[in-house]
């Protein structure tokens, strides 16, 4: 049976087809687990893209439209597929040119395989039968589609969802979210009332700086939670002839809190990153998930604000004829009736999905999501990366990374989520790839993974890195792997190498 290149699920009736690979999500982790395929597999053989929005783009397709990148662009990207926008490095792309971008890595990618894009659709399941999966869907009239295919990705990343307003007793608040109402719209910009973002994150600062800068002089709160830190793009991304002798290499930043790191001191490890490469507004900084942020922009948005409070929103409510904020602590402060609550907490490592392996155990399977994290980095991209070379070079149940429950950690010290993932594990499973795949096909498959921050930087600022890195991963990653015990064995959550059958 032929099928074109693109198939909306609206427009299949019930249907068996076979392929070579099948990968569900078509956002940075899916395509970059193409890009991987696509080295791989010869022109005759074909990939099923499978994804329930109407385009590339995973979140990008559904977030906030003034979302920009936090980090330079070039280093958002499929394999080592070069943007064409055209601009400065240091540019931080809108959702639109993000967008175009992951659109234009899939039509490069589909110069060298056969790629069929099955959008509309929701993956229901899979299971192995007779040495290959099988892999059902349903569109969104209900219909059914099943594929057959030698091996199934599963490429979730971090599953990030969109966030609803908050449910609020008072009547008198005007509750929105980002990714259903556009704070630079005609409503928001007729109204004068005060503003109370909630979540001191990512998007909380996105929000917070797009307010500021577009309403100069509205009152504008932020309530924090635990505080936030950011990584300083400013530090880790020197500009111009400074990038010779300024700044540190991402991996450099992350090995040192990594070996600072022994399972017990997240603390002194997390407070050494802070103040050596971190910038943050609030009094308490009890949250780090990675992001960036400038320190023009971090400026901005404290110089911007009326009000900092460091707690959790618990509701606002009507009293007395009036409205007042109620704070997890029971704190209250008044509410001024009209004003408008914006959640922008956090859309990272949430919900209670079921446990899953990132390997099967015939290595069939490969799923990249949360509850068996390898490469954390930052957005699934790096581990569909690496981890699909290994699916493709028979190796993917050989080689005994360490996984982390991120979900189970999140819950239960989420505190350690940075600082245990993004330092240890990370280097630990980078570790052992370097060691299992051979010399050269390793430094081929780095060389071709267009997400390494280290790019930024001059070549013999990055060979010495490398050499850094040959010479002292083993060593280190002893080191890593007690670390990870230490925090497994403190708190309780499922951790550590997956091995053959493909469990912990």
């Amino acid at each position: 049976m032929y099928w074109p290149d693109v198939l909306y699920c609206r427009e299949v009736d019930a249907m068996t087809e076979k392929c070579d690979t099948c990968i569900v999500g078509a956002g940075i982790a899916g395509l970059n687990a193409l890009f991987v395929a696509s080295r791989y597999l010869s022109r005759d053989q074909r990939v099923i893209l499978v994804d329930r929005r109407s385009r590339a783009g995973g979140m990008w397709v559904d977030t906030y439209d003034y979302v920009r990148l936090h980090q330079p662009h070039p280093f958002f990207t499929a394999g080592n597929i070069e943007w064409t926008l055209g601009k400065a490095q240091e540019h931080l792309a809108t959702k639109n040119e993000v967008l175009d971008h992951l659109q234009h890595c899939l039509e490069v990618i589909k110069r060298r395989i056969r790629v069929t894009e099955l959008f509309g659709c929701e993956f229901e399941n899979a299971e192995e039968v007779g040495g290959m999966v099988r892999i059902n869907c349903i569109s969104g009239e209900g219909r059914e589609i099943e594929i057959e295919a030698d091996r199934l990705i599963k490429a979730y990343g971090q599953g990030v969802e969109t966030n609803a307003p908050l449910e609020l007793s008072s009547t008198r608040a005007r509750s929105v979210s980002p990714d259903y109402f556009d704070v630079r719209g005609p409503e928001m910009q007729a109204s004068d009332a005060p503003v109370w973002i909630v979540g001191g994150g990512k998007t909380g600062m996105d929000t917070a700086h797009t307010l500021i800068t577009g309403q100069p002089g509205r009152e504008v709160n932020l309530v924090a939670g635990p505080g936030t830190f950011f990584t300083s793009r400013d530090r880790l991304f020197p500009s111009g002839a400074s990038r010779w002798y300024k700044g540190e290499l991402t991996s450099s930043a992350f090995t040192g809190m990594a070996r600072r790191f022994d399972g017990t001191n997240e603390a002194e490890a997390m407070d050494w990153f802070r103040e050596n490469y971190g910038v943050w507004l609030t009094p308490e900084t009890g949250n780090f998930l990675g992001a960036y942020l400038s320190e023009a922009e971090n400026d901005t948005i404290a110089a911007g604000l009326n009000e900092v409070v460091m707690g959790y929103l618990a509701d606002v409510v009507d009293h007395d004829g009036a409205a007042e904020v109620i704070l997890r602590s029971g704190a209250t402060m008044p509410f001024e009736p009209g004003s408008w609550v914006i959640n922008c907490t956090g859309s990272l490592i949430r919900g209670e999905n079921p446990y899953e392996p990132y390997t099967s155990a015939s290595g069939r399977i490969l799923s990249i999501q949360n509850r068996s994290v390898t490469i954390p980095f930052p957005s699934g991209g790096n581990a569909a990366y690496f981890l699909t070379h290994l699916l493709f070079l028979g190796k993917l149940t050989q080689v005994p990374l360490y996984a982390v429950d991120a979900e189970d950690l999140r819950r239960k010290a989420p505190q350690l989520v940075m600082v245990a993932a993004f330092g240890s594990l990370q280097l630990y499973n980078l570790s052992l790839i370097a060691e299992a795949v051979p010399g050269g096909q390793f430094n081929k498959i780095v060389s071709q993974n267009g997400l390494d921050f280290d790019r930024w930087f001059p070549l013999p600022r990055r060979l010495r890195a490398s050499v850094r890195f040959i010479l002292t991963h083993k060593r280190d990653r002893e080191h890593h792997r007690r670390s990870l015990d230490t925090v497994a064995e403190r708190f309780g959550f499922r951790g550590g190498p997956v091995v053959g059958a493909g469990r912990v």
